[in-house]
């Protein structure tokens, strides 16, 4: 009864064993992916001491989010979610383990890191639907809210985590066996998921039917269904004009507060402080009743969060105002997300969700080109200024719209 008080909605989601499991097994393995990210970014200097291929290693690890997540969807609506996790899993722990190996023995070139780095991207990209979509599976629909928040939190944590174990045991061991270690932790994730079954069957007729077909019906459905269409605005606009600063906060950190580095670490910091702390309180509350709101005002709250920063007398307050925008940024994704969840068709679920991966993580880096090549003209307090304050059209348009979107989006809620 006390762990029910204290953590709320998070303490019933867990109590559910096959839940449970799966979200430690997630966590795991999502430390031993941003191990994975960090290493290779080290990696790739120590071969060739060059920020070029460090940049194309990056990139080569990257790319596949932006390109297959538009078609994984479909392609887990077809073959099941458990298939494809499983599957991906075993790509990717394989190649982990392959560049452990070639490291070790000094066999690896940064030909063959970049080969790599772009197969195993692939083989996340290609799963990531599954991983959001398996979730409504595996809780009763009332501690659905909590789980995605849960999901959240474990993914802010092993980021932050992730980094800071590559780069104590790289000190104390090699990439090598970081590499080796974070297979273990992917495999380890790979048993969890073995032991999960799930009444899932894969669909002939669909397997036989245009890929392309499919996934535009992805679209087709985003685009006739209201309360889901209203969400994905929200979140396109968060993506183009407030989640790209992220990508811009060196040249935030160097040139309008000349703090370099340290800056940077601040900045950064402060979103993920934020983003961990909005994570755990949305997984305690652990409802959809009331998350309509949240998403609306959370559009609100990041524009001014950013505007804010970008206006700081100094970078103590603008680390201040961006753990602010990490707040607002989580909780708008977690909303959306549950709002999303709790509203599509099972037949459209993973193609759905991965439009909400390409809308939510891939429009970013198109916002950061934009905004990046508007500050060479305006100077980045306008161009990063202005697309914050762009945000509150967003937020005047949804208040017109959020009494009828909540009776759309939220009568499905809480059984």
């Amino acid at each position: 009864m006390l762990r029910t008080s204290v953590f709320g909605g998070a303490a019933s989601a867990l109590r559910v064993p096959i839940f449970r499991n799966y979200f430690l097994g997630h966590f795991i393995a999502s430390i031993g992916r941003w191990m994975y990210r960090m290493s290779i970014g080290w990696l790739a200097w120590e071969l060739t001491t060059s920020t070029v291929w460090v940049g194309a290693v990056a990139f080569s690890d990257l790319v596949p989010s932006a390109v297959l997540t538009i078609f994984a969807g479909a392609i887990t609506d077809r073959f099941g979610y458990m298939r494809i996790i499983r599957h991906s899993l075993v790509v990717v722990m394989s190649f982990m383990t392959l560049l452990g190996a070639l490291v070790l023995t000094h066999a690896i070139t940064v030909e063959l890191l970049i080969v790599i780095a772009l197969i195993t991207g692939s083989a996340e990209s290609l799963s990531q639907p599954a991983r959001l979509a398996i979730v409504n599976a595996l809780v009763p629909r009332h501690d659905l809210s909590a789980a995605i928040a849960l999901g959240s939190t474990s993914f802010n944590a092993s980021r932050i985590v992730g980094p800071s174990i590559a780069g104590l045991l790289i000190l104390a061991t090699s990439v090598g066996v970081v590499m080796l270690l974070c297979a273990l932790a992917v495999f380890y994730f790979w048993i969890v998921v073995r032991r999960i079954h799930l009444e899932e069957k894969s669909n002939p007729k669909k397997q036989g039917d245009s890929l392309w077909r499919d996934t535009l019906a992805g679209f087709v459905y985003v685009l006739n269904h209201r309360g889901i269409r209203f969400v994905m605005i929200l979140l396109t606009a968060t993506s183009l004009l407030v989640r790209p600063v992220i990508e811009l906060l060196s040249s935030i950190s160097d040139t309008i507060f000349k703090a370099g580095p340290t800056g940077l670490s601040m900045m950064l910091s402060g979103i993920g402080v934020g983003a961990v702390t909005a994570s755990l309180v949305l997984a305690r509350r652990g409802q959809t009743k009331g998350l309509t709101r949240v998403l609306v005002w959370s559009t609100f709250g990041t524009g001014i969060s950013v505007w804010v920063a970008l206006h700081s007398p100094d970078i103590k307050l603008a680390a201040l105002a961006f753990c602010s925008m990490g707040v607002f940024m989580l909780c708008g994704n977690v909303s959306a997300q549950t709002l999303v969840q709790n509203n599509v068709s099972n037949e459209m679920r993973a193609r759905v969700l991965g439009l909400f991966i390409l809308f939510g993580h891939g429009l970013p880096a198109l916002g950061a080109l934009a905004q990046g090549w508007l500050a060479t003209f305006f100077g980045l307090p306008a161009a990063v200024g202005g697309s914050a304050v762009l945000m509150l059209a967003f937020w005047i348009w949804a208040m017109f719209h959020q009494r009828a979107m909540i009776g759309e989006l939220e009568q499905v809620g809480d059984d």
